[in-house]
């Protein structure tokens, strides 16, 4: 079986805005599930916990730019669709639908455009990894810094993808 292969993006430090970012990449894994299926959110959730991301959550994506400094997070929407930001204000603009996922690495800014009125996503994080919610403070960045590059590779792709050799080819990179 061959693993699912994802559109890749990587996104700078924004230090203006206090987003770190991350040299690793977003991993957008487009129409991962089949829509017609029963019960999306349960497969993603099922998909996820299999890998060993246990979900955490359903819910939308929050209309202002955040991140995690503590955890990776990958997100499964399971209905509707949305205008997303990633990388924080000044950011890359993409659209998500239903049956896509997305994997974020600790440190990349994120938030919600616009969205139908039924955009609902599961949220699930790396065994062992806690989140939190930071808004970028130009001022904390370094220290910030500090904490996202301190965040540990999982040790699987959440849908079972190529995560681990696209990661850590991005963490080679920054150790030369």
């Amino acid at each position: 079986m061959t693993k699912p292969q994802p559109e890749t993006l990587v996104l700078e430090a924004d230090e203006t805005g206090g987003f770190p970012n991350s040299p690793l990449p977003v991993l957008i894994y487009r129409q991962i599930l089949d829509t017609s299926a029963e019960n999306l959110a349960a497969r993603f959730e099922a998909l996820f916990a299999r890998h060993r991301w246990p979900p955490q959550w359903r819910y939308g994506l929050y209309d202002f730019d955040h991140f995690h400094s503590t955890a990776h997070e990958a997100l499964g929407v399971f209905r509707g669709l949305a205008h997303v930001r990633l990388g924080g204000p000044d950011g890359c603009k993409l659209d998500i639908a239903a049956g896509d996922a997305l994997v974020l690495p600790a440190g990349v800014g994120h938030a919600c455009l616009e969205a139908s009125d039924d955009f609902t996503m599961v949220g699930a994080y790396p065994l062992g990894q806690s989140w939190e919610v930071e808004r970028g403070q130009p001022g904390e960045l370094e220290s910030i810094c500090r904490r996202v590059a301190a965040v540990a590779l999982p040790d699987e792709d959440p849908v079972g993808g190529a995560l681990l050799s696209l990661w850590r080819q991005g963490a080679e990179t920054t150790e030369q």
